[in-house]
C-alpha cells in the first residue's frame, strides 16, 4: 500500500453506531401490528416492501420510515388506523434524532491518520440525515471530502474516485460491508479493509470468500494503524 493516496472510510457502523438502532426501530414497528400478523411475518413483509422501494428511495431512516407506513396499510388490508401511522411516524422520527456513539478507536485512529493521507467518508444515505450524523459526530474535521453515495457501485466508486483525481492503486475502502465497501473498490484495482460489525442489514449480507491481495479483514479501527503508518 505505499501508493496509497486516499483513505475511505464508511460512516454507519463503521465510524458510529446505526443498524442496532434500525434494528430496534423495527422490533417497536413490528410489536405495534401484532395484533394483525406475528412480529417475524411482519419484519419479513418490511423487509419486502424495502427492497421494492429501493430504487425510488434510496437508503436510509427516512426511506425506511415511508416502507414502515406502506407496511401498516398492506399488514392491515388498508383499514386506516391513525394511532398505528402516528406511532410509525414517532418511531421514525426518533430514529432519525439518535445520539452519534463513535465506535472504539475511530477518532485515535482518524486523529493519527490525518496529514499523511487525504481522508475522505464514503457513505450511502439520505444526504440531509447523513450530514446531520456526520455533523454530530465531531469528526467532519478530519475528512478532506465527504461523498453521500445513492448507491455503492463500481460506477459509484469511479465517478468518486475521477473526483478526487486518483488511481484505484491509489484508493483504500474501509467499512462493514463486504458487498457495499469493499468488492467493488476491489474490482476497480483499489484496495479494500473489512472490518466486521455485529450486526448487520440482511441487505448487505453476502457469503463470499475474498481471495485478493489487496484485501483485508480486520477486527477494529485500531488494527489499520501498523498496515498504514510506517
Amino acid at each position: 500500500m505505499e501508493n496509497l493516496k486516499v483513505i475511505a472510510f464508511d460512516a454507519d457502523d463503521t465510524l458510529w453506531v446505526n443498524e442496532p438502532y434500525f434494528q430496534a426501530t423495527e422490533k417497536k414497528f413490528c410489536a405495534l401490528l401484532e395484533d394483525y400478523l406475528p412480529h417475524h411475518t411482519v419484519s419479513q413483509e418490511l423487509f419486502k416492501i424495502e427492497m421494492q422501494n429501493l430504487a425510488l428511495y434510496g437508503y436510509g431512516a427516512k426511506a425506511f420510515m415511508l416502507s414502515m407506513i406502506e407496511t401498516v396499510l398492506h399488514v392491515t388490508n388498508n383499514t386506516f388506523n391513525p394511532f398505528i401511522i402516528k406511532k410509525t411516524i414517532e418511531y421514525g422520527k426518533e430514529l432519525l434524532n439518535q445520539p452519534i456513539e463513535l465506535l472504539d478507536g475511530v477518532a485515535d485512529v482518524l486523529e493519527a491518520l490525518k496529514g499523511k493521507y487525504r481522508l475522505v467518508v464514503a457513505t450511502k444515505g439520505d444526504l440531509l440525515d447523513q450530514e446531520r450524523k456526520l455533523m454530530k459526530s465531531g469528526l467532519e474535521y478530519y475528512f478532506h471530502h465527504i461523498e453521500i453515495m445513492s448507491d455503492k457501485k463500481e460506477k459509484d466508486y469511479q465517478k468518486l474516485l475521477r473526483h478526487l483525481d486518483v488511481q484505484p492503486s491509489e484508493f483504500l475502502m474501509i467499512g462493514n460491508s463486504l458487498k457495499s465497501d469493499v468488492l467493488p473498490v476491489l474490482e476497480l484495482g483499489g484496495w479494500g479493509v473489512h472490518i466486521p460489525y455485529h450486526t448487520t442489514w440482511a441487505h448487505e449480507q453476502i457469503e463470499v470468500t475474498v481471495d485478493n491481495p489487496r484485501f483485508m479483514q480486520l477486527n477494529t479501527a485500531i488494527d489499520l494503524l501498523p498496515h498504514l503508518l510506517h
